[in-house]
């Protein structure tokens, strides 16, 4: 999927939003800024549109082209994506207590086995409980693709209309059920929490939205483009949605927000994402300045930004009481600071087995003045016209096309063009496709076989 600035703002959004409603953790906004972190929570359920609608894309996608996914491919670029930055997060909390927002820490393999928002207990053991939501990605990710495969070989509009709105209606009744009875009995411990916020069958409301926008997007890409010429439209009735899910959840605790205010919170946060996924709509037309690298770094944000805001607490808020500006941009520093820390530490020693590979192969990199990423890009001797280097060793322009599928890494062959006599070195001009970097391994691997093969074949003769 293209570069889409609206969808990055959204993700921003929701990063910041969540890092303002933890400000809890150090005494809040104060009160006359509560109002910025009260709803703060909501940013979660931006990312879960988010997840269902580009996840599912990719996966709907695949199964249009090939009838069948590609399990051991999509699991394996979504633990890529995933565990490195989540692997260096929880070795902080669990080998390094002072760094804890607070002391309990539920076990560690309830964090390794993305099974802590079904077990925790609350009262006790809070620390890094913000990976609820990673528990509840996780399990999306492990199911969706299995059952979009069943319901794509057996299924129709119809049952895939009927299926969501089971999904819908069976989480307001079983919200609704597991409202009433804890209210009525009343355990001493957080079972709204517990019972009702954390667990993923709770939850699902925000994935669903998501992955019927990409169902739309898919099966129905005429209607996906005339519906894309009202964005504006849909921006404006998402806002209001989310208004009327925000008046619902004047309580949050209470019966009505958490029975029908989830589906109504996801519907909104829906038209948004579904007004951020083209062009036309205001906040999909242009890139806001610094948006996209939020987003690039906005898991390594969430998974560590409440370090950050504890060591700041500890630290600096003595000597910074009297200025609240200057301790909110501590705060604010320090929380970049070790966002990029993690996400780039995640991926150092990967990155370096990547090269290796690839110059064992006999490719060059083409240098782009930036890190070695999550994504690359292999360039083939045919005809394009994106870019014409002079080696293979040259700086790309910054305004080729294919930078714009940042990060990324882009590969070339070692003869990447040819000497004439009259002009000098003569380019070829290369052709470039986004790709993961599990599938570059893979790619690697289809060369290496191929250059074996062929090896053989010259011995033979």
């Amino acid at each position: 999927m293209n570069h889409l600035p609206g969808l990055d703002l959204l993700r921003a959004i929701a990063i910041v939003w969540v890092m303002l409603f933890h400000s809890f953790l150090v005494g809040g906004l104060g009160a006359d800024f509560a109002w910025l972190s009260r709803f703060g929570w909501a940013g979660v359920d931006i990312f879960f549109v988010l997840s269902g609608f580009l996840i599912g894309t990719q996966v709907l996608q695949q199964l249009q082209r090939s009838g069948s996914v590609e399990l051991g491919g999509f699991y394996a670029r979504r633990a890529w994506r995933i565990l490195p930055a989540f692997a260096v997060v929880l070795a902080l909390y669990v080998f390094f207590p002072p760094l804890r927002e607070v002391p309990g820490l539920q076990p560690w393999w309830q964090f390794a086995t993305f099974t802590m928002n079904l077990l925790i207990d609350y009262e006790r053991n809070p620390a890094f409980s913000h990976a609820w939501s990673l528990c509840v990605e996780e399990h999306f990710y492990l199911v969706f693709p299995l059952l979009a495969w069943v319901l794509a070989r057996r299924g129709s509009m119809p049952r895939f209309l009927a299926l969501c709105a089971a999904v819908v209606l069976g989480g307001i009744a079983l919200r609704a059920a597991t409202w009433l009875h804890f209210a009525a009995i009343d355990p001493p411990r957080n079972w709204f929490i517990e019972e009702i916020y954390y667990p993923t069958w709770m939850r699902l409301d925000g994935l669903l939205m998501g992955v019927m926008l990409a169902s739309l997007r898919v099966y129905r890409p005429q209607r996906w483009e005339r519906l894309q010429q009202h964005a504006n439209a849909c921006l404006i009735a998402g806002a209001l949605v989310c208004g009327l899910a925000f008046w619902l959840f004047r309580e949050r605790t209470g019966l009505l927000a958490n029975t029908l205010g989830w589906p109504v919170l996801s519907a909104g946060f829906a038209l948004l994402v579904f007004a951020g996924a083209g062009r036309r709509s205001l906040i999909g037309r242009r890139a806001v300045p610094g948006m996209a690298w939020l987003a690039a770094i906005s898991y390594s944000l969430y998974l560590s930004h409440k370090i950050a805001l504890h060591l700041v607490h500890l630290w600096l808020e003595p000597a910074l009481q009297g200025s609240r500006v200057m301790l909110f941009l501590g705060y604010a520093l320090a929380v970049l600071m070790l966002g990029v820390w993690i996400g780039s530490s995640a991926m150092r020693d990967q990155d370096l087995t990547l090269v290796d590979d690839l110059r064992a192969c006999g490719i060059r990199l083409l240098k782009l003045g930036m890190p070695l990423p999550f994504d690359a890009a292999i360039v083939s001797n045919r005809p394009s016209p994106y870019c014409s280097p002079r080696s293979s060793t040259d700086t790309l322009p910054p305004s080729t096309p294919f930078t714009n599928f940042r990060p990324i890494i882009v590969v070339l062959p070692a003869r990447a063009g040819f000497h004439s006599p009259s002009r000098g070195f003569l380019p070829v001009q290369p052709q470039v496709w986004s790709l993961p970097r599990c599938r570059l391994r893979s790619e690697i691997r289809s060369r290496r076989r191929a250059r074996s093969l062929r090896r053989a074949a010259r011995s033979t003769n």
